[in-house]
């Protein structure tokens, strides 16, 4: 089980974690509606991506990391903010932890509910688009729905690296060399947002970092939907029924917010700049 560590502030605290800045997607939605919680972002950037690695490799690595993240965080509640993740190993955490964990998975329930041609597009990493948890969500609330799923490792470096750019102040303009890199990467939604794909579900907590960019590719569809809003309402209804925690602030210095890397970032400044939003220029290397 994870140590136990006195905090220096009694509002209630919530550790999201991602193997690199794609839950910082997640991280936003719960500032927005939680705005006097402390928070703070562990990346296990040592490791990144996720999406390319072995179902029992990813297992014993995010129990490991996570149990080190957690003994210098204490949080309260964990959200595990990447899909590849949380499709794999939120029986397991659960098990090994004694606070709430809460996972990301693709939205494919609202998107099914909001498109209007019933064609809805998966965007995810190439394991998420496979795995039998994706497959049980479209028969469950998409039966009706034709999905059409792009499983994209580039794009997920693409988000990566965007946020670590000197420029990531970016207007969101994909230069020319991009476009056409991501044109053929996600040919098969490009040429069906053409026809009738109205939907498109970014179950990459990555992709919503970059939605601006994926516009420009896919004028015509209509809803992109990501999981954020839903997962910091369900954080709200946790710290506050679950574990009975009072949301309102109760310091002058207002949140604490810091973040936490499994390697240096130290030769990433733009990923420190990006980050300076909301936290700190200071981090921690676990």
């Amino acid at each position: 089980m994870e140590n136990a560590r006195k905090r220096s502030s009694n509002a209630p605290s919530i550790l999201v974690f991602d193997s690199g800045v794609g839950g910082l997607s997640i991280t936003q939605a719960l500032i927005k509606k939680l705005p006097n919680v402390n928070i703070q972002y562990a990346a296990d950037n040592l490791h990144f991506p996720y999406g390319v690695k072995t179902e029992q490799a990813l297992v014993d690595r995010i129990d490991h990391i996570l149990h080190r993240f957690q003994e210098h965080a204490c949080a309260d509640l964990i959200v595990v903010a990447c899909n590849t993740a949380s499709t794999i190993v939120l029986e397991r955490v659960r098990e090994r932890f004694s606070l709430p964990i809460v996972g990301v998975v693709p939205a494919i329930k609202p998107a099914a509910k909001l498109s209007e041609t019933k064609t809805i597009g998966l965007l995810a990493t190439p394991g998420t688009v496979t795995r039998q948890y994706t497959d049980d969500l479209i028969a469950q609330f998409a039966s009706g729905c034709t999905v059409i799923r792009c499983g994209s490792s580039q794009l997920v470096e693409f988000a990566e690296s965007s946020l670590m750019s000197a420029d990531n102040n970016q207007t969101g303009v994909i230069n020319q060399e991009n476009h056409r890199q991501l044109l053929v990467e996600l040919s098969v939604l490009t040429e069906a947002s053409e026809k009738d794909m109205d939907t498109v579900v970014l179950a990459c907590t990555h992709f919503p970092l970059v939605k601006a960019q994926l516009q420009q590719l896919m004028p015509k569809v209509k809803y992109w939907v990501d999981s954020g809003d839903a997962i910091a309402n369900r954080v709200e209804y946790l710290l506050t029924h679950h574990l009975g925690l009072t949301l309102e602030q109760n310091s002058a210095h207002g949140p604490q917010y810091s973040s936490l890397f499994s390697k240096s970032v130290d030769d990433n400044p733009g990923l420190i700049h990006y980050l300076s939003q909301w936290f700190s220029n200071e981090w921690h290397l676990v």
